[in-house]
């Protein structure tokens, strides 16, 4: 075989690990190319049916399009749509449940895991969606390595946008169960961009590109700025501006809606057996039978819907464009109110050049249209939607492996993070849509004296306040020194790397004690979190941003009140009564404050604590003065010599 690929060992396939379909791709001198089987099919139905040996192991008996073609005759051992559920807790993947054909039960750190049945009345297996995926990728792998005649052991993997640390590092495993070596994890519509700005390098110049990713179970935009090589030193940039999305809307909710009409009208058939008609595998036909519409509605104006119904005979159903388009409208908008907090965020000057689209569902009608009134440019189409992501992970791995020279990939991270401080309050250490890799650092302290242990909770999310937030992980640094509240100098170092995975450090730089954490939590955002996360911090920003600065002043003012309130004790015969009685005045004042937000706080005008602080800052100068003159009185330095 004559493939460049094969002779080149560095060489890194792609693989776009979807939710309905799944591709790898492959990029050489010839280009990125997605991979077919010998029968020409590109895309790998998401697809894995299971059966359950004597010793109670899951065992998968086929992937792909024969697993998909068997769903019908054991929905209860045929596992689809697992991305949805990947990384997340089963209480985060309830709203799921219902459309799934095969049961979901709670495993370890209260994932969400996969209910295999046992035959013959023998106990069920367990797998995780670490393990579906794997099979996936595993029968990815044997179709690359067949046809590039070597094997293949490394591959970018992408993912959506919104997927968090657990979700990502879930994929990771996945690919490492597979036997892969997932040497990055590339944004979804990132990748799209990637293979859709590579064809642009002749003109030179500087492009903004929307990607609109409606995949089958989540939903994606990104806008990006592709600075090309003519007038950038000869090399591409491909830099993300913002990205907004849901982790949890996507074609399969498109089925559902339709889905919900026919369930609706079955429900009522006179004869209709309901407890059949409500069971999870004749929902998961109904879905199928959806989807089957909708694709058929994007080529004719109307399409006819036929179901088996439980006790009621043949259901038949014409269905029309308008009305499907009418049934999905909300859930376009709700992708079109992503699209534009992405476009704000990323602080544009003029309209984007143009528009990717990608994910099978952009060929729904309503969405191009939709999406061309949005952004006011029509939808560029020229890639197929289904095969875009997969080829720009292709290329992206041509460019770690060396194969594809000149190119730069600047990514984001897509919601803020940071640390709690004292009094509930968030400091935010990376904001969101900071390029990755991403490094920074902050001082912090102590708040009371001879603390030997500091807590460092790490939290994601727009708000000010730690109850508004998301945890994602809590860690100590222990073993300080008893030292004075104030003393100590904790370095505090946030880390997310190229894959979007966060490391947090901390560092004492007195005593040199250090801590360290990997951040991955047990399960992913939910779409309402998500959702909340980003309309919370508009709809309370004002609020937010007053109580964060009440509670700093009210941190800050007890330290204060402690360092003069002992000062002025020991010292008090040594000031002029006038600036003793001054100072008492100011504590009373400040007291006063702290007391009152610490109650409520908005109870107290932030200007008015501000200049209170203040008032007892320069009330205490002469105090300092005399406080370090006996300090010198009782330790005088040592002679020079």
């Amino acid at each position: 075989m004559n493939d460049p690929t094969t002779t080149r060992p560095g060489a890194i396939v792609g693989i776009d690990l979807g939710t309905t379909n799944s591709l790898i791709a492959v990029a050489d001198e010839r280009g990125p190319r997605v991979i077919a089987d010998e029968g020409g099919r590109v895309m790998v139905p998401s697809v894995v049916r299971y059966s359950v040996d004597a010793g109670g192991r899951a065992v998968v008996e086929s992937v792909g399009d024969e697993a998909k073609r068997r769903a019908a005759d054991a929905p209860e051992r045929t596992v689809s749509s697992v991305k949805r559920i990947m990384g997340r807790s089963i209480k985060d993947a309830a709203g799921d449940l219902p459309f799934l054909p095969y049961r979901v039960v709670e495993g370890a750190n209260r994932t969400a895991r996969v209910e295999v049945p046992g035959v013959s009345g023998g106990p069920p297996a367990v797998v995780s969606p670490q393990e579906v995926s794997a099979a996936i990728l595993r029968e990815m792998k044997a179709r690359a390595e067949r046809a590039l005649g070597r094997p293949v052991t490394r591959a970018v993997v992408t993912v959506p946008a919104y997927f968090d640390d657990a979700q990502r590092q879930a994929t990771r495993d996945a690919g490492r169960l597979a036997g892969l070596e997932v040497v990055r994890i590339v944004n979804e519509p990132t990748a799209a961009a990637l293979a859709y700005g590579l064809g642009l390098r002749a003109g030179g110049g500087a492009t903004t590109i929307a990607v609109y990713d409606l995949g089958g179970g989540t939903f994606d935009v990104s806008v990006l700025r592709v600075t090309h090589a003519a007038d950038a030193g000869g090399t591409d940039f491909f830099r993300v501006l913002a990205t907004a999305g849901d982790t949890h809307l996507g074609g399969d909710d498109l089925d559902r809606a339709l889905a919900a009409v026919f369930e609706r009208e079955i429900a009522a058939l006179p004869g209709v057996d309901a407890a059949a008609a409500a069971s999870p595998a004749f929902r998961a036909a109904l879905a199928r039978e959806a989807e089957r519409v909708k694709i058929e509605l994007s080529e004719s104006e109307s399409a006819s819907a036929r179901v088996e119904a439980p006790g009621a005979g043949v259901y038949r159903r014409a269905v029309t464009r308008a009305e499907f388009e009418t049934l999905i409208e909300p859930l376009i908008a709700r992708t079109l109110a992503c699209c534009e907090r992405a476009v704000r965020d990323a602080s544009l000057t003029a309209p984007v050049d143009a528009v990717v689209m990608v994910g099978g569902c952009t060929r729904v009608p309503l969405v191009r249209r939709r999406v061309g009134e949005s952004f006011g440019v029509t939808p560029y189409t020229a890639i197929d939607p289904d095969r875009a992501v997969a080829l720009g992970a292709a290329v992206q791995g041509a460019i770690l492996s060396g194969g594809v020279k000149g190119t730069l990939l600047l990514d984001v991270i897509p919601l803020s993070l940071g640390i709690e401080t004292a009094g509930g309050a968030v400091a935010k250490i990376i904001p969101r849509n900071a390029m990755v890799p991403a490094r920074a650092r902050e001082m912090f302290s102590t708040q009371a004296d001879g603390q030997t242990a500091i807590k460092l909770h790490v939290l994601q999310g727009e708000r000010e306040m730690v109850e508004d937030c998301r945890s994602l992980g809590v860690f100590h640094l222990r073993g300080l020194p008893p030292m004075p509240a104030g003393i100590p100098q904790v370095e505090v170092e946030f880390l997310v790397d190229a894959n979007g995975v966060l490391n947090v450090s901390a560092h004492e730089r007195r005593s040199g004690k250090r801590a360290s954490l990997q951040v991955v939590p047990n399960h992913g955002l939910s779409r309402d979190e998500v959702d909340r996360i980003e309309r919370d911090s508009y709809l309370h920003a004002r609020d937010d941003m007053t109580r964060h600065r009440v509670v700093d002043l009210t941190v800050n003012s007890r330290l204060d009140l402690k360092w003069v309130g002992e000062r002025l004790a020991k010292h008090r015969d040594r000031l002029d009564p006038a600036d003793a009685s001054c100072l008492d005045r100011g504590i009373a004042g400040l007291r006063s404050m702290v007391d009152a937000a610490s109650a409520d706080w908005r109870a107290v005008d932030p200007d008015a604590f501000h200049a209170a602080k203040e008032s007892l800052d320069r009330a205490a100068v002469r105090l300092m003065e005399v406080s370090i003159a006996a300090s010198l009185r009782e330790d005088p330095p040592s002679p020079a010599g």
